[in-house]
């Protein structure tokens, strides 16, 4: 898959946070996404290891879930951890996974925030200005922002707001267990959004797509053996 490669990775964090405020502005978070030409979502999910960084990108057919293609990538992590930079912690290994696409997906589903990020810039933000594709953020965790308490229904949503803007949504996806996160990435909006990850949620927390590139990154942990069964 072409990506429209923007800056080089190899920056302080210093840096990294001039490059966000000069990125944002290229950010559109507020498309229409046209859910009933959607065929193709990838799921893209990073974990970090003894300080080695594993990619996964599984694109699967929607509504149905059938994986399609699976890209994996492994390389030691080049950044620290630090809130709110997480796209240049794993936006290298990331950048090699999606590079060994042979399928160019509708949308990517992230494991991560879209504008829900101090900066309007999360992973699924900054990378969907790499992919130029419409991305999705979808975080188990509230990185900015507040909301209001969320019903416990599964399909309940609240407005996530910081400093006056709604920058995301807090998000039941199954009754009775801790809602997620949603922001538009790159391409879509808030409606879109939260559509995207309810009709994907189908029995679990997690969205599908996510949930099949965490097993494959998970797979990916235990060793180059288990490559070709993903």
């Amino acid at each position: 898959m072409r990506l429209h490669r923007r800056h080089a990775w190899d920056l302080s964090p210093t840096e990294a946070i001039a490059l966000q405020n000069d990125l944002r502005a290229e950010v559109v978070a507020d498309r229409p996404l046209d859910l009933s030409g959607l065929r193709l979502v990838a799921g893209v999910d990073v974990s970090v290891r003894n300080d080695v960084s594993q990619a996964a990108v599984v694109i699967a057919t929607f509504p149905d879930f059938r994986v399609v293609e699976t890209a994996l990538a492994r390389q030691p992590t080049p950044f620290p951890y630090v809130p709110g930079l997480l796209s240049f912690r794993e936006g290298p290994v990331l950048e090699e996974a999606f590079g060994q696409l042979a399928t160019e997906p509708d949308l990517f589903l992230f494991d991560g925030n879209g504008i829900a990020h101090p900066r309007r810039i999360g992973i699924a933000s900054h990378m969907g200005l790499w992919l130029n594709r419409p991305t999705i953020g979808c975080a188990k965790t509230r990185l900015t922002g507040r909301h209001a308490p969320v019903p416990p229904e599964k399909g309940a949503w609240e407005p996530l707001v910081d400093k006056g803007e709604v920058i995301g949504a807090a998000l039941r996806t199954r009754a009775g267990t801790n809602p997620v996160f949603i922001s538009p990435g790159h391409l879509c909006d808030l409606a879109g959004a939260v559509e995207l990850v309810l009709r994907c949620s189908l029995r679990f927390r997690l969205p599908e797509p996510i949930r099949l590139a965490h097993n494959a990154a998970g797979a990916l942990e235990r060793g180059p053996d288990l490559f070709d069964t993903i």
